[in-house]
């Protein structure tokens, strides 16, 4: 018999680090049992077994094709690039128990205006569109900016204190937040005998559950102290359940699903960012944050978007016991279907509800501000300084949950790297860089210049880690690499260049974008939140970004800024790159990384 070659590796999935996933995979299982966790996805559904070779690419076409048949499901087809055609080869015969299916995206319709930040406006087609002024953004740079922002926000709130997270950590630092919410809810008791402060947080479930000492544990003194005042909810996937749920080791179940929503919210004050409620993102773990003033419709959004999540997830009782609210489908003991359709209809009814308000409103300041233009044209201008200043910045929330069938921020995302314009610029950032085919596909395809920001392997939470979790760099570098050599291929090295964030004590977590229109030096957009442009984020977890439309100068040359601070901690790769002797990856990682990286 004769060998076939070794393939590129298929550049699919996104991957996730050690703070926010507990990652290794291939720490954890043997070839077998990736083969089982595969196999268990296709028994649950999830998984058919004609799909993997879709991501192996054209080139075994016919070979799927009687095997799509045979399975009875219908498609459609994965737009490869056809140059790219020859570059994989199909040599996986056991691909189709290892790889996970194809997405399956429809993209909405552009019309996108011809100038300026409006050419954006066809996102509230899709989602609410929030007008404010751009004095009420500021954007943080560092961990401790963050972390005391917390703490003083928390200690001034006055009626709701509202944050989601994938977990609360358990050292000093979190202890301290903890104190915070206690501090500030013990006066809110004091002050009036039906206190007015309401505190809600969600985290999730299995992230939250890790462990003896663990973020249950932290917030049950709360709970006992304000059983009136607090409410914990812990999101529980609804594809975590039956034999999945059995033979999965309790620490890497979350691999499957997880609530990876990241939003702090104070009374009428919004922070959105990519980082965790743990000490390793108020130190020394780089992430970007974005705080959101005096914008009450905003605050109510997601305060209604966190409720909506709490009420389909598992209530943290003042024992350490869980329970779902009554009459609530159970996410892994009821009906998968009937849960599913549930959450939808809550998200769904969140945004729809939202962007209705957020119409009329509109309306409402349209015929206001004709009215006021008309009475001072009449009275003269000196009338004016009474007058709301209009808005010269737009927020627009961007969801993705594709476990409940909504994918707004994953056709939001497509669209904007498909009508990105010749000579525009995208500074797009991940701190674990696997992206989604799809968005590779565009990024090789269309005519924008792109800088991608990515970690080192110094600054991967891995590195330096004892035994096979060592490797976990080493892994991403082959990612890295597959991508690089596409690059080449296309001769595309001077539009899309990869950069590399390398700073010495640190780790890197930041993710998002910034837009620059062509001829522009200042970006007018930018999408900050928790997705990672990978397979997770768009199949797998509860993702939440805004994407943030201005006009502004000031406030574009803050998003300037901040691109810049992160890309100034970074070197350009080169062929070179991978010839240094820490960018040597082992056969037996090559052999695994496809197996495992739309896990993690």
């Amino acid at each position: 018999m004769s060998c076939f070659p070794l393939p590129p590796l298929p550049v699919r999935g996104r991957s996730r680090g050690c703070s926010d996933l507990f990652c290794p995979l291939l720490c954890m299982f043997s070839i077998p049992d990736l083969v089982l966790m595969n196999l268990l996805e296709v028994w649950e559904g999830r998984s058919c077994y004609c799909e993997p070779f879709r991501c192996i690419g054209p080139a075994c076409g016919s070979s799927f094709t009687s095997l799509e048949a045979a399975c009875g499901k219908q498609r459609l087809c994965h737009t490869e690039l056809p140059h790219l055609s020859f570059h994989r080869s199909s040599w996986l015969l056991l691909a189709p128990l290892l790889t996970p299916p194809v997405p399956v995206v429809t993209a909405p319709p552009c019309s996108l205006c011809p100038e300026g930040a409006h050419r954006f406006q066809w996102i509230r087609n899709l989602v609410p569109e929030f007008g404010i002024s751009s004095s009420h953004v500021k954007v943080l740079s560092s961990p401790a900016e963050f972390y005391e922002l917390l703490k003083v926000q928390i200690k001034t709130a006055k009626q709701r204190v509202v944050m989601a997270s994938l977990y609360l950590g358990t050292g000093l630092l979190e202890q301290e937040l903890v104190d915070c919410l206690e501090e500030t809810l013990e006066k809110s008791l004091q002050a009036k005998e039906s206190p007015d402060l309401r505190v809600s947080i969600l985290l999730d479930y299995t992230r939250g559950s890790r462990g003896r000492k663990n973020s249950r544990t932290m917030l049950i003194p709360l709970l006992q102290r304000f059983p009136e005042q607090v409410r914990v909810s812990l999101f529980h996937t609804p594809n975590l359940r039956g034999l999945l749920k059995l033979l999965i080791p309790e620490r890497f179940n979350e691999t499957i699903g997880l609530q990876h929503i990241k939003v702090y919210l104070f009374d009428d004050n919004v922070i959105l960012s990519g980082a965790n409620l743990s000490d390793l993102y108020f130190t020394n773990r780089q992430d970007r944050y974005v705080l959101l003033q005096d914008s009450p419709e905003i605050a109510d959004f997601f305060t209604e978007l966190v409720d909506a999540i709490g009420d389909v997830s598992l209530q943290l009782q003042q024992d350490d016991t869980v329970q779902m609210m009554e009459g609530m489908v159970h996410p892994y003991q009821g009906d998968k279907v009937a849960y599913c359709e549930i959450a939808n209809r809550r998200v769904m009814e969140v945004i729809n509800s939202a962007r209705t308000r957020q119409e009329l409103l509109h309306a409402k300041t349209f015929h206001s501000s004709q009215q006021s233009n008309s009475s001072l044209s009449q009275q003269g201008s000196h009338a004016s300084g009474g007058l709301k200043p209009e808005p010269d910045t737009w927020i627009y929330p961007l969801i993705q949950m594709k476990p409940f069938g909504i994918q707004i921020d994953e056709m939001v995302t497509e669209t904007l790297l498909t009508e990105a314009e010749r000579d525009a610029r995208i500074y797009l950032t991940t701190g674990y860089f696997n992206l989604t085919q799809a968005y590779m596909d565009l990024i090789l395809g269309t005519r924008a210049e792109y800088r991608i920001l990515l970690a080192s392997p110094e600054v991967n939470g891995f590195f330096g880690a004892k035994g096979v979790a060592g490797a976990i760099p080493a892994a991403y570098v082959y990612i890295e690499h597959q991508f690089y050599s596409e690059v080449c291929y296309l001769h595309q090295q001077e539009r899309v260049q990869l950069q590399e964030y390398s700073r010495a004590g640190w780790t890197f977590h930041a993710k998002g974008l910034w837009l620059y229109l062509a001829g522009s030096n200042l970006p007018c957009l930018t999408l900050i939140g928790s997705p990672n442009f990978g397979y997770r984020s768009v199949h797998r977890d509860l993702e939440a970004q805004v994407a943030i439309v201005t006009e502004n100068k000031a406030l574009q040359q803050q998003l300037h800024q901040e691109q810049e601070q992160l890309y100034l901690c970074s070197g350009v790769v080169s062929s070179s790159t991978f010839e240094q002797p820490n960018r040597y990856v082992k056969l037996w990682v090559k052999l695994v990384t496809p197996l495992i990286k739309n896990f993690f």
